[in-house]
């Protein structure tokens, strides 16, 4: 099965000064699988959006999930499962929000998880998203 990398990047470029050298990628598809690298508030360029806005950071990350599902060949539609990390409690009804809005009439599995931070101090919220293409849609490209 060939495993096709979208967005390969090395942390050096992404994350310099920091001694990291780790080849990494925004997502994998294999065969009709799809995963995602956990989004978040920060932009396929990089930049940080909504500092401190729970709800902001969250459509940021479903933005470029629905980018990156799409350049996997995949849609909204074919997610199966999400990951949602969340820093504070008080923003998880903000956070869930945003969600349901963009995976109105998915229905995917999903868990929640409250923790006490991230690799970044501005970061929130993290999703992380699995997705199964269906043969009628894999075979129609």
């Amino acid at each position: 099965m060939v495993h096709t990398r979208i967005r390969p990047f090395n942390t050096r470029d992404m994350y310099p000064g920091k001694g990291m050298d780790n080849d990494l990628c925004m997502g994998v598809r294999a065969g009709n699988y799809v995963w995602l690298r956990g989004q978040t508030g920060f932009d396929l360029d990089g930049n940080m959006v909504g500092i401190g806005d729970a709800a902001a950071q969250t459509e940021n990350a479903m933005k470029c999930v629905k980018i990156l599902l799409e350049e996997a060949g995949a849609k909204l539609e074919h997610i199966t499962k999400t990951t949602i990390y969340i820093s504070n409690r008080a923003d998880r009804e903000a956070v869930y929000g945003v969600v349901g809005k963009w995976l109105k009439g998915v229905f995917p599995c999903s868990t929640g998880l409250i923790i006490s931070g991230f690799a970044r101090p501005e970061m929130v919220m993290e999703i992380d998203v699995e997705a199964m293409i269906p043969d009628s849609d894999a075979n129609a490209k």
